[in-house]
């Protein structure tokens, strides 16, 4: 007996590419978000802002898919540019790394203009000062502002 047109539509709705990606991306930040909830107050207050953000809209997205699909609209591609979606996935891979290695701020000057370059910015002094301004208004709000330290790396502590 074969799945009737009905079943085979209700079951594809929930393997469009969209919707995976925002169960995913809700799967993933849940699941960061209970070890969050360990760290002292201040410090866990970003992260926990940032993944609340996650939860939200991937929530939206799936929302947003699941009506596409009732309304029987054909899914677009999640991807038009793979090759610059993995590279800066490997990218933020490789800086989640380095912060551990070399620290927070060489790690982010390296970082910064490498996942521009992948998307397509290719002006070298609009990456030097583009940079230069983040991580200057990232040390003087964390830095001096809010008193906070960064991860100084493996390699520079004794």
């Amino acid at each position: 007996m074969q799945p009737s047109k009905q079943q085979s539509s209700n079951r594809s709705r929930f393997l469009r590419a969209e919707t995976i990606t925002a169960l995913g991306i809700l799967i993933g930040a849940i699941g960061f978000l209970f070890p969050t909830s360990k760290l002292p107050a201040l410090p866990s207050l970003l992260p926990a802002a940032m993944l609340g953000g996650l939860i939200i809209l991937s929530i939206l997205m799936l929302l947003s898919d699941q009506r596409k699909a009732s309304t029987g609209a054909e899914q677009e591609p999640v991807l038009k540019a793979p090759r610059r979606v993995f590279g800066a996935f490997g990218l933020i891979v490789a800086y989640a790394i380095s912060v551990d290695l070399i620290g927070f701020y060489p790690s982010t000057a390296i970082s910064l203009p490498l996942v521009a370059y992948v998307f397509g910015y290719r002006s070298p002094v609009g990456l030097l000062i583009a940079t230069a301004i983040v991580l200057t208004a990232i040390y003087l709000i964390f830095g001096v502002a809010m008193s906070q330290e960064f991860p100084s790396g493996l390699l520079w502590s004794k």
